[in-house]
């Protein structure tokens, strides 16, 4: 049996940045959990909205990010990407404080774009930051603990906002995101009050010319990389969306196991993301996580494809399976992805190449809950043979797009080696 410090060793982040990182992960989760387990409720009974409009505004939201992800990015780089992740997370606290306050289908689209705007800021300015402070060597693992902090912050706020909604009560209810954004208020406070980036991590501003060359979009490898493992990220669209519907449509099996499958879930991503990011620390390791991660998701697929013709507990056996089998082609996803953005951004530009790959994320999944569940539910069991297919196709194109977006890296740096 393990002694306590060594079990506490295992079980906390390597280092105090890493833990203070992890905190504030913990911290920012529970205020978003908070809002999101009650955002439906709050959207449709107190703005006023039908479920079409909410989508609506979520799909203009998303429009709006994908045009301004690299431009943000690139405000980081200028600013300080410390900076950026502060002032978009205390821009997030402030508008949440208005959700309260607006009625209709303007002002929930002004606000929710504005929202989604403030949370891609801090996102590129948050993982930026986690790059340029942690040592090479603890990165991937670090932001594997961050990754089990979320999911324990996103726990304990869903269980605050599931008491709201509890009591059924409009005004509880219309608290919830007054709530959130004093929580997010912290949050903010909790960033500026991290170290600063070391001097030797910290970029200069450079000319147009030099930025027209050397810019993310510029490295097509690392764009089409970022695409592929958006296409291996939607894992999250069969973990969310299509084994549920497939459970309640085409299966025998109770719905009340939705609610053990994505338990089952949390607790996975909670205990053994950092055991699944463990010696991820190049492009080569990061590619063998990635082939992983697709094995499992190929797995998933053939598992759940059966149960259209299963019955009874044999049914319920195997979706569970299939949904733990979809959280192993999670957790190796991550770890793949952070090792990719901590070996193959430009140093000199850590925002812009978070924006970067936002879009190609964005650019490898936007597609997916439509074609995925079409191909699912109207074509069976060859519609999910297709999926496994096409997530196959990705990982295959993952190497070489991973191998060019080096060589270009490694010709910026030689050229930027050479005397004037």
């Amino acid at each position: 049996m393990p002694r306590l410090p060594e079990l506490a060793q295992r079980l906390l982040p390597p280092t105090p940045l890493a833990r203070q990182l992890s905190a504030q992960a913990i911290l920012y989760a529970f205020g978003q959990g908070t809002f999101l387990t009650g955002s439906a409720v709050f959207f449709t009974q107190l703005v006023g909205l039908s479920a079409a409009q909410v989508g609506l505004g979520l799909t203009v939201a998303g429009a709006v990010t994908f045009v301004f992800a690299i431009p943000l990015g690139r405000l980081g780089d200028r600013i300080g990407t410390k900076r950026i992740w502060a002032l978009g997370s205390a821009s997030g606290a402030l508008l949440y404080a208005t959700w309260p306050l607006i009625h209709g289908l303007t002002a929930y689209l002004v606000v929710i774009t504005l929202v989604e705007l403030a949370g891609t800021a801090s996102w590129t300015g948050a993982g930026a930051y986690q790059i340029a402070v942690l040592p090479k060597e603890e990165r991937v693992r670090s932001q594997a603990f961050l990754r089990a902090a979320l999911n324990i912050g996103f726990t304990l706020g869903a269980l605050v906002g599931g008491v709201a909604l509890a009591f059924d009560s409009n005004t509880l209810v219309r608290s919830v995101p007054v709530l959130t954004a004093v929580v997010l208020v912290a949050n903010a406070l909790w960033v500026v009050a991290l170290p600063e980036v070391p001097v030797e991590e910290v970029t200069t501003p450079l000319d147009d010319v030099t930025t027209e060359k050397r810019g993310a979009l510029r490295n097509r490898g690392f764009v089409a990389l970022s695409t592929f493992d958006g296409v291996l990220g939607t894992n999250q669209v069969l973990l969310n969306v299509l084994i549920p519907l497939w459970l309640v449509q085409e299966t025998d099996a109770p719905r009340v196991l939705l609610a053990y499958l994505f338990g089952t879930n949390t607790v996975l991503a909670v205990l053994l993301q950092v055991r699944a990011a463990r010696g991820v620390d190049s492009v080569s390791s990061s590619l063998r996580a990635s082939r992983v991660s697709a094995g499992f998701f190929v797995l998933s697929c053939l598992i759940v494809l059966v149960t259209h013709d299963t019955v009874g507990w044999v049914t319920i056996f195997l979706v569970w399976l299939g949904h733990v089998t979809v959280t192993g082609a999670e957790l190796f996803q991550s770890a793949g992805h952070w090792g990719y953005m901590s070996e193959l951004s430009d140093p000199e530009r850590r925002g812009e190449y978070q924006g970067a790959a936002q879009l190609g994320h964005t650019l490898g999944s936007v597609w997916a809950p439509a074609a995925y569940t079409f191909l699912a539910i109207e074509w069976g069991a060859a519609g999910w043979l297709v999926i496994a297919g096409i997530v196959l196709l990705a990982t295959v194109a993952m190497r070489p797009a991973a191998r060019s977006a080096e060589r270009f890296l490694a010709r910026q740096s030689a050229a930027s080696t050479q005397p004037a």
